[in-house]
């Protein structure tokens, strides 16, 4: 007979190769035909909410690995959290409104905007946002993400529109919004006013000038024949300077320099001195700043008076301490301009070129009038030093093209009247990495009012109307209109309808005796867009609530998503819209820069998932330390592709052991079990409680490592390595059999649930090959609990002193491997010469340790001390190995004194003899 078929040898249709590529797609197919999310939300809907709210990617090309690690970790969560004790609906959405989609349609599809209509343009823009929504929630779907992809929230839909405006309302009614002339952040290559939350810095190459500026009128303190010095990077303002400021407890001298007299802060004498190169020196005397009050000098290209003005914001870091003032370029330069009457001059039109007021120089792009204009200064003998520098730069992000500050009238949402309560929503909330609270905090602290209008068309308007006399109309009336209009008819209507028509009816106002009426043709900030998503999505929808559990972003969100939702939050609530905020890194190459096209070391998601899968992709995601920059490339994903075939085994090995055990009838009792059955699920209760709390404190890594070494260690090295002994050989109903079976079933079981947050795929086709089980999906149990097992503490401590020995025991097989003593382990014998220690512990293990060691011969020959001088030598064992007596059972590979006792199985060893008499022979 061929004993090879009396072998229990592991039988399952679980394939060991997981082609994840091709058969993900089909999981997910049948993920659809469940409906497998409003199956989850049914299973859970009695219990407590957990929301995790999600912030908006922007609608527009493919997605990259920072979308996939960001929608990856939320998935996590959801997922995990659905199966611990809570309902948590994830519902998706997208920002669309804003720039890139109007570049898009402008220069990429060559759409001529100026040939159309504001409406007919908004429309166009609309059909490409739903376009690229359409194609990104496809990737993301194919990641594996889970949520009501059918019913996302979009920011360009009638009821997020129409609850955005009540959220202005509520700020205006609450006096939080006006409408001022300031200087803010303008980007010539939009057209348009900017958020600090839109700008970024690069650094980018500037002239430096140190400019002159005859003194007028002294004031009795100057004699009027010196000249202030002021230096600027930014030449092209001095067209629009008014004035000088200098800090009122500041020292300043006035010098001899060469034989002329000038003036700048005393501290910064010896730097100018250096810079501008004078060769002899003489300090006449020093005045404090503020003596230096109402001096009149004289604009160096123009005649009109400079004022010096008292200023806070002066410093001596850099320059001469006396700063060019000019209110239409500058904040600080406009407080001080206001506060002294200077009144403001902005000459660079909204593209960003010099308008008639920069005399000489109109028509000239802004930053290509520097030149002509130092030319003027150095012919008007006012250049005292021309250089250049690098610096860093506030850039517009989408257009990555510089920026510039420019006065224009804008609308505000005034910070500073509830800073306080910002401030204080930054305390109560939990910050993961904890550092992301005095982050926010600083940005709150500091944070000027926020810019929330944009000179574009494609966006949500800002409802504003205007009577005969221009003043703005904001009321209770107007707002709740203007809301169920676009609740009704989308925001476009206001693009739409002239005035009067998006007025109540009937509507009057003390500003407009004739009933004429105009309306605001700027549009929201697209951070107020998605800023107000606590509103449109969270009070929305009835499957969600305000405040949202966990708002989960990347690290720039700081200063975005996490920011602006604060501020509308409070604003209207009073209250964060938040109670935790969660924040991941960036995503770099494997050398840790940059993702760029140009460099090419861009590592597409499509192109992971096409060559080895998406759970290969979401283990990356768990493997890494998300919270700081994180890194990939096609070596660290093959890594972790090793570390997914080693899961992905430990499953197959699970599966194929249990093709006969049935857990009703073969289930061996807990209290009948081996110790070192007992001892696994030990082992197995403390992997569930550390995975468990692992998910909860969202620390994934530890999950990923845990999980891993517990396949690889536990089970792999040990429990599965020296049980295939038992399953392979012994009869079907044996107890040990059972019994290992027993755990291996538990094992399966638990970490099945376990990894199904990370590894949905591969969980879901586990388990449908559980036949025991009566969910369709795993997605629909709950993860699992750790028993309660009799003496844990005291089997664990034994049995882990038991694997430091059996370590040893592997060490001197190899090393007697390597010598050519022995072959493969099984041909080894082992004697032992353990201390007492180790002794007693020997003694103590009912197991076969034969067994255990995977040796065929182990005896324990005396005492630590009685060890020959050949023995390998270990800290608790002296250990000598030897070739086993015997030859090598044909059946079960056990070298045997007993091969051939049995007649009728002259090959085989008596225990192999035994059983395929007892349940094999014919």
């Amino acid at each position: 007979m061929d004993y090879k078929d009396t072998l229990l040898m592991p039988k399952t249709d679980f394939p060991m190769r997981g082609n994840l590529p091709n058969r993900e797609p089909q999981i997910q197919e049948n993920w659809e035909k469940q409906d497998i999310y409003q199956k989850v939300q049914e299973r859970t809907k009695e219990r407590p909410l957990f929301v995790l709210h999600d912030g908006p990617p922007y609608a527009n090309g493919d997605i990259h690995m920072g979308h996939a690690l960001n929608k990856v970790l939320k998935d996590f969560i959801v997922r995990y959290k659905s199966m611990s004790g809570y309902c948590a609906p994830y519902v998706p959405g997208w920002d669309t409104h804003g720039l890139p989609i109007e570049t898009a349609l402008t220069k990429n599809k060559k759409v001529k905007r100026k040939e159309m209509s504001v409406a007919d343009f908004r429309k166009l823009c609309e059909e490409y946002a739903y376009q690229q929504i359409d194609n990104q929630r496809e990737q993301f779907k194919r990641i594996g993400v889970r949520g009501d992809w059918d019913n996302p929230y979009i920011t360009l839909k009638p009821e997020y529109e129409a609850q955005q405006i009540k959220v202005f309302g509520e700020m205006a009614k609450k006096g939080y919004i006006y409408k001022g002339l300031k200087p803010v952040y303008w980007s010539p290559s939009s057209e348009s006013a900017l958020a600090e939350a839109e700008i970024e810095y690069q650094d980018k190459r500037s002239a430096s000038i140190y400019v002159a500026f005859i003194v007028k009128d002294g004031k009795d303190v100057l004699d009027g024949d010196e000249r202030i010095i002021i230096w600027t990077t930014t030449p092209w303002t001095i067209p629009a300077n008014l004035g000088i400021s200098v800090h009122p407890d500041l020292e300043y001298s006035v010098l001899d320099a060469d034989g002329d007299k000038f003036v700048v802060a005393s501290a910064l004498v010896e730097a100018v001195t250096k810079e501008i190169g004078w060769e002899n020196v003489t300090t006449l005397r020093t005045v404090k700043g503020r003596q230096l009050e109402n001096i009149i000098a004289t604009h160096p290209l123009y005649e009109r008076d400079s004022v010096v003005v008292l200023g806070e914001h002066v410093t001596t870091d850099a320059g001469t301490g006396c700063v060019h003032t000019a209110p239409g370029h500058g904040e600080d330069d406009f407080i001080v301009g206001q506060k002294y009457g200077l009144g403001v001059l902005c000459p660079v039109d909204e593209k960003g070129y010099m308008t008639s007021d920069a005399e000489g120089f109109e028509g000239l792009f802004y930053d290509e009038a520097n030149k002509p204009i130092t030319e003027k200064l150095s012919e008007a003998g006012a250049l005292l030093k021309l250089s250049f520098i690098t610096h860093s730069y506030p850039h517009d992000w989408r257009t990555k093209k510089p920026t510039i500050f420019r006065a224009t009238a804008q609308w505000f949402a005034s910070i500073k009247d509830f800073r306080g309560e910002l401030m204080e929503a930054v305390k109560e909330t939990k910050w993961v990495p904890a550092w992301g609270e005095t982050r926010l905090f600083n940005m709150v602290r500091d944070r000027g009012d926020w810019c929330i209008s944009r000179q574009r068309a494609w966006g949500v308007p800002i409802p504003v109307f205007y009577g005969e006399n221009g003043e703005p109309i904001i009321t209770d009336e107007t707002i709740q209109h203007v809301s169920d209009l676009f609740r009704e008819h989308g925001s476009n209507v206001w693009f739409e309808r002239d005035a009067k028509d998006l007025l109540p009816e009937g509507f009057t106002h003390d500003s407009s005796p004739n009933g004429v009426f105009t309306k605001e043709t700027d549009i929201m900030d697209v951070w107020f867009d998605s800023g107000s998503s606590h509103q449109a999505v969270l009070v929305e929808r009835d499957d969600l609530q305000r405040p949202a559990d966990l708002y989960l972003e990347g690290s720039d969100q700081y200063r975005g998503w996490f920011n602006s939702s604060l501020s509308t939050a409070v604003a209207v609530t009073g209250k964060a819209p938040y109670k935790g905020v969660l924040s991941h890194g960036f995503a770099l190459d494997g050398e840790g820069r940059k993702m760029s096209k140009s460099i090419g070391n861009v590592v597409l998601p499509s192109k992971v998932m096409n060559q080895l899968g998406a759970d290969i992709l979401r283990l990356w995601v768990a493997s890494v330390d998300y919270q700081a920059d994180v890194r990939v490339s096609d070596n660290i994903l093959k890594q972790v592709a090793e570390v997914y075939r080693k899961i992905r085994n430990t499953f197959r090995f699970l599966l194929g052991n249990l093709s006969d055990f049935n857990p009703e009838t073969d289930t061996v009792a807990l209290n009948e079990l081996r110790e070192v059955d007992r001892y696994m699920l030990v082992k197995l209760n403390k992997l569930i409680d550390k995975v468990k709390t692992s998910y909860d404190n969202y620390e994934f890594a530890v999950v990923y490592h845990s999980v891993h070494n517990f396949c690889t260690i536990e089970l792999s090295s040990f429990y599965l390595d020296f049980a295939k002994d038992i399953l392979y050989i012994e009869a079907p109903n044996h107890k040990d059999r059972r019994a290992i079976q027993t755990v291996l079933y538990e094992t399966l079981l638990a970490l099945t649930k376990l990894v199904t947050p990370i590894l949905p795929h591969t969980a879901d086709e586990v388990w449908s090959h559980i036949e025991s089980v009566k969910e369709e999906s795993v997605q629909l149990v709950d993860m699992p609990d750790s028993k309660v097992i009799n003496n844990a503490a005291a089997i664990e401590e034994k049995w882990d002193a038991f694997m430091t020995l059996r370590d040893d025991v592997l060490k001197a097989l190899e090393v007697a491997r390597n010598e050519k003593v022995i072959g493969k382990s099984l041909s080894a014998k082992i004697l032992l010469y353990p201390n007492n220690k180790t002794k007693e512990l020997l003694n103590s293990v009912e197991e076969n340790i034969q067994q255990l060691f995977i040796v065929s011969g182990f005896s324990v020959e005396g005492t630590f001390e009685d060890a020959p001088d050949t023995a390998q030598s270990f800290e608790n064992v002296k250990i000598v190995v030897n070739p086993a007596d015997g030859e090598t059972c044909e059946r079960c590979w056990v070298v045997s004194t007993t091969i051939g006792e049995n007649p009728d199985h002259p090959s085989l060893c008596g225990r192999c003899a035994s059983v395929v008499d007892s349940h094999y022979s014919a």
